[in-house]
């Protein structure tokens, strides 16, 4: 994605992503009988995923991805908090210490690490505010299909950014590069992995999909590392408090309300 955006704009790249992904899940979905609150929690799903990625991926333009992967991860810390405000659901004391762990390893990310808590960070700390809220929407939808609940989320996300994609920079004249991006990211991550990760959620305890899932941005950081992104010594242990934080706080976060999405 952060190759593509050097090219292209955000929002037209993400709604030719999603409108990859909804097509290819289409005629599965079609296929597949249908569940009552499908249409109504994709919807709302969708504009929750479709906010998260417009916030990360304009972030990427102006942080890098190794940056990026673990700010995103904040959503595990944002779940239990916002489960206190929203579904009066108070954070335990482990979760409490979690939090300051996170905000002290984000400081040592961008300020300690002399990066600075620019427009790319600030972005990508909002898109991982909405990517919590995206995990509390799916976690009304036991019983939904998922194939259908992602053929409508990702529909949405299509249709919603369809003409502010049009009406950005270049619009959908993309380059060779950037369409190849749009089909890896839509086919591969959105109708593969991302259908992969909520059918795998669904067969192991979630606290171990959320452990494993915070591999993502210690994969980024290698191949940031390899593509010659560098975090510094203080950005490192910042990284490694954002992890020690989430460690901690996943620890005490309630099952279902832990569906994490990634890509």
């Amino acid at each position: 994605m952060q190759d593509a955006v050097e090219d292209v704009e955000p929002i037209p790249f993400i709604a030719v992503r999603f409108a990859i992904g909804a097509l290819v899940l289409a005629p599965l979905a079609l296929a597949r009988p249908r569940t009552s609150g499908a249409l109504r929690w994709g919807v709302a799903a969708g504009a929750a995923l479709g906010a998260g990625y417009v916030l990360q991926t304009t972030g990427l333009q102006y942080t890098t991805s190794s940056v990026s992967a673990f700010l995103t991860y904040l959503l595990v810390v944002f779940v239990p908090l916002l489960s206190a405000v929203l579904l009066r659901r108070p954070p335990g004391r482990s979760t409490l210490v979690g939090v300051a762990l996170a905000l002290l390893g984000l400081w040592l990310l961008t300020e300690g690490a002399g990066i600075g808590l620019g427009r790319g960070e600030a972005l990508t700390v909002g898109c991982a505010l909405a990517f919590a809220v995206h995990i509390l929407v799916l976690d009304r939808t036991a019983g939904v299909d998922i194939m259908r609940l992602n053929a409508v989320q990702f529909g949405v996300v299509a249709l919603a950014l369809a003409v502010p994609g049009a009406l950005a920079g270049g619009g959908y004249d993309f380059p060779a590069s950037a369409w190849i991006a749009a089909l890896y990211t839509g086919v591969v991550v959105n109708a593969v992995a991302f259908g992969l990760q909520v059918w795998g959620q669904r067969r192991v305890s979630p606290s171990r999909t959320a452990l494993v899932l915070m591999l993502e941005p210690v994969f980024a950081a290698v191949l940031g590392y390899a593509d010659g992104e560098r975090l510094g010594a203080a950005g490192a242990i910042g990284a490694g408090l954002i992890l020690a934080g989430i460690l901690v706080s996943e620890s005490t976060s309630i099952d279902r309300t832990v569906n994490i999405q990634s890509g």
